[in-house]
């Protein structure tokens, strides 16, 4: 009579023996798969609902916008010239990061640009507020008083 052999040892002795990596590869290689493609959508997730939302990285041309809409909402050359100084401000403080190594050349293109929009919008403006006064100024000397040398 032949003495029974135990199932897991003739595998082993078969050579037939499957490793940990052959019994749980695929549940390794699925299940990180898995989490990574979950970790990632509940950062998405997170992310859209607006925690941990980073600090706007602000360029140069960031207070431009606001300055903008100060120069289309002038009321006078004052309001015009306020402008003007904040914008000499900010080139003067663009001009001094140049001097670092690590300063990124696009932001004295973005710089020119809206600078130069800026401008721009700060002539138009000196335009119609000119164009606003000058009617009411002709109003003050009508061609009657003219012809009798009161202008």
């Amino acid at each position: 009579m032949r003495a029974q052999i135990h199932p897991g040892a003739k595998l082993y002795f078969d050579g037939d023996e499957k490793s940990f990596f052959d019994k749980h590869g695929d549940m390794l290689f699925y299940g990180s798969m898995a989490l990574g493609s979950l970790t990632s959508l509940l950062a998405a997730l997170w992310k859209f609902i607006g925690f941990g939302a980073s600090p706007i990285s602000k360029g140069p041309s960031a207070p431009f916008s606001e300055l903008a809409a100060r120069a289309r909402s002038a009321c006078g050359e004052a309001d015009l010239e306020s402008v003007e100084a904040d914008i000499d401000a900010i080139i003067r403080s663009e001009l001094e990061k140049q001097a670092d190594e690590n300063y990124d050349s696009s932001h004295a293109t973005t710089l020119s640009l809206a600078t130069h929009r800026l401008e721009h919008l700060i002539t138009q403006r000196r335009r119609w507020l000119a164009d606003q006064q000058a009617p009411a100024a002709t109003a003050i000397i009508t061609p009657k008083d003219h012809r009798h040398g009161l202008a």
